[in-house]
């Protein structure tokens, strides 16, 4: 396998893949045989058969193509995650979802940030930008402005994850699972908010479906839940003041407030090099979706959870507190065992 300067041999691209159609098929091939050339490539899918023994003649002999082999709760993703770490035989691991695409400097400073770290969070950005990539692009900032947002690839060691058995499969929110479990156990977190990792925009109706399924996971965020259900109650306040009291600062307020952070977030940590100048434009229109979406998760939430690939998944994530008492010191003592 041929190398790229500077990137370690010791390293594997972990893809969960569980597709319904192949319409994506030929750019996803390109991209995995591009990637082959950088680092080992587990693809673990999950699709149905006749889609899976089209992609095993799809992909070249190089990408590893496997079916999920560990079983690991209703959320199929992290049993495909998992089984890829039981395969792989390198420290260093990359995890991608499906539309992620990296290139050779990204994909370099992620392995090399992980000297320093158990988990390494990069920055996702849109590829291309349909209306709907340039909507979700707002939330990105947003998250941007207060923390790090949550992107669809994560750099991991793999002996954190041995060392904690995993994470929970039967969350909703199992980057946020990963997350936390690595930290509980003793593992440190590196938020490279300035490493961009392109991303492939979904269908619009794809990003459609998601948008309550999105809302659901800040269950697992309790302070942002508290703020994202006080927006709607802001949002008809302001329009009531602006339609029959005349008074349209109030909206103006929050419409130039939720722009202003969402500008925040684009600049930081040189964030002007891959979000627009109009990026934060959308903010608004981010937030208003997100104060009716939340109270649908409300309802989803009393009635049972959201409907995820055939099962119904009613947790967002555990706590930290409840991660913590189960897992603390584990990446601590499994270092001393591999290094007494």
């Amino acid at each position: 396998m041929a190398e790229i300067s500077g990137l370690p041999p010791e390293a594997s691209y972990i893809l969960p893949l569980r597709w319904s159609t192949d319409e994506g098929l030929s750019e996803l091939v390109s991209y995995l045989d591009r990637l082959t050339g950088w680092i080992d490539v587990i693809l673990v899918d999950g699709s149905a058969e006749p889609l899976f023994q089209a992609h095993a003649k799809a992909f070249t002999r190089a990408v590893r193509h496997v079916r999920p082999q560990v079983r690991a709760g209703a959320n199929g993703k992290v049993a495909a995650v998992m089984t890829g770490v039981a395969l792989a035989q390198t420290e260093l691991l990359v995890l991608a979802d499906d539309d992620v695409r990296y290139e050779g400097a990204p994909l370099r400073r992620v392995l090399s940030l992980l000297s320093d770290a158990e988990v390494v969070r990069p920055q996702n950005y849109f590829l291309t930008l349909p209306w709907h990539a340039r909507w979700d692009t707002a939330r990105s900032l947003i998250n941007r402005a207060f923390s790090a947002d949550f992107p669809g690839t994560l750099g991991v060691r793999r002996s954190a994850l041995v060392a904690t058995d995993g994470y929970d499969g039967d969350v909703l929110f199992e980057n946020l699972e990963l997350l936390r479990t690595i930290r509980a156990a003793g593992g440190r977190e590196l938020r490279a908010n300035d490493v961009f990792v392109g991303r492939v925009p979904p269908s619009a109706r794809h990003f459609l479906h998601q948008r309550i399924r999105q809302a659901y996971d800040d269950f697992a965020q309790p302070r942002r839940l508290v703020f994202e259900l006080s927006l709607l109650p802001a949002f008809l306040t302001a329009g009531y003041q602006a339609v029959r009291r005349h008074r349209p600062w109030w909206a103006l307020i929050l419409l130039t407030a939720a722009c202003t952070v969402a500008e925040a977030g684009r600049r930081k940590n040189a964030g002007r090099q891959v979000f627009s100048p109009s990026a934060a434009l959308w903010a608004p229109v981010w937030l208003v979706e997100r104060s009716v979406c939340i109270w649908a998760a409300v309802v989803l939430r009393g009635t049972g959870g959201v409907s995820y690939s055939g099962s119904r998944l009613s947790l967002a994530a555990h706590s930290s507190k409840q991660l913590h008492a189960q897992h603390a010191g584990k990446i601590r003592s499994a270092q001393r065992r591999e290094h007494p």
